[in-house]
């Protein structure tokens, strides 16, 4: 499968004009062919210029021309076989079956957008028909629908190159929305991204639709990820990555003449909460499975299950060593990139460091250039409430038990937590009464509450919530996986006393589409 080193502006590949940039092999620290030129500021402005050209006909598209776009995308993505995969596992050195779900997630997604399409719910749309005798003030015509905000700004994430990238969620859900895209690849999988960059852009040109639909670029630079978020033409960004990262994005969006809003994702602890009868019940079995959970994939997911709440007692005694032992059996695994590695070993190192925390555990010892150890350690509640920083994420196989007094320290460390993407209750129907204590907690700290089960894999179903309140995420209303996904790229739009020959067809009297709508505040298809 040959790569070319270009990017894609508007339809055609394009060579970059600032410093090469390879993917480096991170089994072997070895540099990947071919290199690829950065974007420079002129290229940015080009793509964000065809993508405002393109807006006002991508908008209006039919509902069906837009499904038939995601689902030649798949079709296309799944047509590049072993291929694709491949790249991505010398780019990442991910495991074969992780990228083959990890397409199929991608595909999966794309189709059941592809279906929402179809299907006319999303536009949401409302007709209040004119009350003319009403008393005392007559009521206006009034008809809503949702409309697209405008061309989105995606970056790709390091951790996930193919359901978070490119042809990723935030992109299937802007061009569900009627919106063009501006991928940033990320620099650490620019491979990977041409290839799939390829799949989308054909698919633009075989639905007949404007090249500046999608335009993918390819830089290492802060600075044109700055400009990219700053221009005029980008009505919205959607981020996956760092705290660091999507609060500088963050800013910069603020900062404009016009903000506009930036959905980021930033990562979280995901506390498990292994309640009092159910460590009682299987403190071994849940052990392991949280160190399995905690260790997949060297720990990089954005819900790996980092921090453990539990009562202090024989049972949380049990549960310590079965954990250690299923940690120092665990072997490394190597990290994605020299920096996350980098950031890895740093975290470890302050942790060590840090008084009141003790080291609880270590995996097997790596002999890859990024291998990481997996690593267990320890606080008591005091300890923890005294020291925001052991509440800061560590991005890779490293988790904070937190052993608390009884179980009103439980609520109190429970209650003093920042958002979160998912909060997990291991719990035994004994546990029901302490967890409708901790469910409102949970509630207004987390995106997604789980019971007995672990937070890694996030299904794309239409009620998954991937977000949660600040720092998981920018916006606590916002999810970047499941339907709702969509609704961060819509904006509504009330017409009143619009005569019909002005009416858009989602909301005009015979309803040519045959949508669902609500009409007078009943739902109807008529």
């Amino acid at each position: 499968m040959n790569l070319t080193g270009m990017m894609l502006i508007g339809g055609q590949g394009v060579a970059g004009r600032r410093d090469m940039i390879r993917a480096l092999d991170p089994s072997t620290d070895q540099p990947l062919e071919p290199g690829y030129a950065g974007a420079d500021r002129e290229q940015v402005e080009q793509a964000c210029a065809l993508a405002w050209e393109a807006f006002d006909a991508y908008r209006e598209t039919a509902p069906e021309t837009r499904a038939r776009l995601l689902e030649t995308i798949a079709d296309e993505m799944e047509a590049l076989g072993d291929g694709l995969i491949e790249r991505a596992m010398v780019e990442t050195s991910l495991p074969r079956a992780r990228l083959h779900g990890e397409r199929g997630r991608t595909c999966g997604q794309l189709r059941l957008f592809a279906r929402t399409l179809r299907a006319g719910e999303w536009l949401d749309a409302r007709v209040d028909p004119a009350m003319p005798q009403r008393q005392p003030l007559p009521r206006a015509d009034l008809r809503q629908r949702q409309v697209a905000l405008g061309p989105v700004a995606v970056f790709g994430a390091g951790n996930f190159p193919l359901a978070f990238s490119v042809a990723g969620g935030d992109t299937a859900s802007a061009l569900t929305a009627g919106c063009p895209v501006v991928v940033k690849a990320h620099p650490a999988h620019p491979g990977v991204s041409e290839l799939t960059g390829r799949v989308i852009r054909q698919a633009v040109a075989d639905c007949g639709l404007p090249g500046g639909v999608f335009s993918l670029l390819i830089t290492d630079g802060h600075a044109l990820g700055r400009q990219l978020v700053e221009h005029p033409a980008i009505a919205a960004v959607a981020f996956t990555g760092s705290r660091r990262g999507g609060e500088a994005l963050m800013r910069a969006a603020a900062l404009r003449p016009r903000p506009i809003p930036v959905y980021a994702e930033m990562g979280s602890l995901n506390p498990v909460l292994a309640l009092p009868h159910a460590l009682a019940a299987r403190a071994e079995a849940m052990a392991a499975a949280w160190v399995d959970a905690l260790t997949l994939n060297a720990g990089q997911f954005c819900t790996c299950p980092s921090l453990l709440l539990a009562v202090e007692g024989e049972d949380l005694e049990r549960f310590r060593r079965a954990a250690a032992n299923a940690a120092a059996a665990k072997p490394a695994d190597t990290m994605l990139t020299p920096a996350i590695h980098d950031a890895y070993q740093s975290a470890l190192h302050r942790l060590r460091r840090t008084p009141g925390v003790a080291e609880r555990a270590f995996g097997q010892a790596g002999g890859g250039p990024y291998a990481a150890q997996a690593a267990l350690f320890e606080v008591d509640a005091a300890g923890f409430a005294a020291r925001p920083e052991l509440a800061e994420e560590i991005f890779g196989p490293c988790a904070l038990t937190v052993a608390c007094r009884d179980q009103d320290e439980l609520l109190s460390i429970v209650a003093g937590l920042d958002g979160q993407l998912t909060a997990t209750l291991q719990m035994d129907d004994a546990d029901l009464p302490l967890a409708r204590e901790l469910l409102p907690l949970l509630e207004a700290r987390a995106g997604r509450v789980l019971a007995n089960g672990f937070p890694n894999w996030v299904e794309t179903s239409p009620a998954m919530v991937h977000g949660g309140p600040f720092p998981a995420s920018s916006d606590s209303r916002a999810t970047s996986v499941g339907l709702a996904a969509m609704d961060r790229f819509l904006r509504p739009v009330c017409y009143q006393n619009l005569p019909a020959a002005l009416l858009p067809p989602q909301v005009a009297d015979d309803n040519p589409l045959r949508l669902w709508r609500r009409v007078d505040s009943a739902w109807s298809q008529s």
